[in-house]
């Protein structure tokens, strides 16, 4: 649209040889001159505004185990109070008190609290807060570090200051609004907590009894096409290394069909049924006793932990039960439930975010735009956010991909096109980010995966 000149504005371009039709406005579609992230960030000030409103004073609390910093201030960071407390976090409830007699003293009605996420002390003060009536945001630690240098060019720190640099950043509204999350969501966050923390302990067991076998007996990883996948691989294994103590040979004394009888009997707590034979026992003699009987330390620390790890999944999918999720997020083909669970569990209720992208910007997975003028530079994924999230939904598309006829399209065509083709792990990214805006739109809308809208071949609105 060309942008209205008055007789000065043409009178200034002519002397500068320019003409008003040379000169236009981009004007945003609608009609309202606002872009989509303009209208949510102006929402998300509007929301924070709610919580930090003029009348209120600013409480900064540096938060401690046993020493708090707090801070008053007004909403150009002016020190109305200061106040040290030796107390744990849940002690803090006659210091917002304080602090409340404060901010009315000086004219405020009340005060809104800031603090930086530190562990569950956050958690804490936000049920203190709200118990009392106060709002209660938080603010990031990466943006406390860096006004803390901008301050006066160094890195002086101590807590008094950092308890002023939180409040500053509240009331100039760096701040963000907290995650309350239900009680049944909380329990699938900690479960799935606990399941992260179990499937790194069983990767690391496998890569230890890996090593450990390479060196002393390397025959043994070779009866397999997949040894740490066969349960009847993983029985066998068990009992040569619980019964050998080192020294495979001894095994011949039992005989062939002792030895097979054992194996049956151990299988059944691996879960298979079939047996499986090992004659060779090539490998570094002198290590062999010590690595062997090392290796049936970790095998047995291995299966405890996935036992563990298939009771947590079973909690994990119990929760999607209740939550009445679970043949919703089963409708995307090759998504599993507990895949589908360990991004839930990252995620917390979806309905608190306003759209899929915003999903996506939570897990990293957005594009970081890198241009300026006429230069385009290369984009990146943004990697900010919740890594675990990031890593959740890698793992689910690595599965889901091959049994997904969107998701094989779509990495088809971001790999093989003519023009700026992908990488193999940048194409996993941006289906990470597809199944992210898949789960946002089936759950908040109640609505089973459609191949269809999923594909583009159909509009949502039009089908709905």
């Amino acid at each position: 649209m060309p942008m209205r000149v008055d007789h000065g504005d043409v009178l200034l371009m002519s002397c500068a040889g320019l003409q008003s039709q040379d000169i236009e406005e981009d004007v945003m579609p609608h009609g309202s001159g606002l872009s989509r992230g303009d209208k949510r960030r102006n929402g998300r000030l509007a929301r924070l505004r709610a919580l930090v409103p003029p009348q209120n004073a600013i409480l900064g609390i540096d938060l401690a185990d046993e020493k708090q910093a707090l801070v008053v201030t007004d909403h150009d960071s002016r020190v109305l109070a200061r106040k040290r407390v030796r107390a744990k976090a849940w002690r803090l409830d006659s210091a917002l008190e304080w602090a409340r007699n404060v901010a009315r003293r000086h004219g405020f009605a009340d005060v809104t609290v800031g603090c930086e996420p530190t562990g569950h002390r956050w958690r804490v003060l936000d049920q203190l807060a709200a118990g009392l009536g106060m709002p209660l945001v938080c603010v990031q630690p990466l943006l406390v570090g860096r006004a803390r240098e901008s301050e006066d060019y160094t890195r002086d720190k101590t807590d008094d200051k950092d308890a002023v640099l939180i409040a500053r950043l509240v009331g100039d509204l760096r701040c963000y609004v907290l995650e309350r999350a239900e009680e049944t969501w909380a329990r699938l966050r900690h479960l799935g907590a606990r399941r992260e923390g179990l499937v790194a302990e069983a990767t690391a067991n496998v890569q230890q009894l890996r090593d450990l076998l390479e060196c002393a007996w390397p025959a043994v990883l070779g009866c397999a096409a997949k040894p740490f996948e066969s349960n009847s691989w993983c029985a066998a294994l068990t009992v040569v290394l619980d019964r050998c103590h080192g020294r495979p040979e001894r095994l011949a004394r039992m005989g062939l069909a002792r030895f097979l009888q054992a194996v049956n009997r151990e299988v059944a707590r691996w879960g298979g049924r079939q047996v499986w034979r090992l004659t060779d026992q090539a490998g570094v003699t002198a290590q062999r006793t010590g690595a062997l009987e090392r290796a049936s330390f970790v095998l047995a620390d291995w299966h405890a932990t996935k036992r563990r790890l298939s009771e947590v999944e079973a909690r994990m999918v119990e929760v999607l039960d209740h939550l009445e999720l679970t043949d919703l997020v089963t409708s995307i083909p090759g998504l599993s439930t507990v895949g589908a669970a360990a991004i839930l569990a990252e995620t917390g209720d979806l309905a608190r975010f306003d759209s899929p992208r915003a999903v996506v910007k939570h897990a990293g997975l957005c594009p970081r735009e890198n241009s300026s003028g006429t230069k385009e530079g290369r984009a990146r994924i943004a990697r900010r956010g919740r890594p675990g999230l990031r890593l959740a939904a890698w793992r689910a598309v690595w599965g889901a991909q091959a049994n997904n006829p969107v998701l094989t399209a779509r990495f088809h065509h971001l790999t093989a096109r003519e023009e700026n083709p992908l990488t193999t792990g940048q194409a996993h990214a941006a289906l990470a980010a597809a199944l992210l805006r898949w789960l946002h739109v089936i759950i908040t809308q109640r609505v089973p995966w459609n191949e269809q809208i999923a594909s583009g071949r159909t509009d949502l609105s039009a089908a709905a």
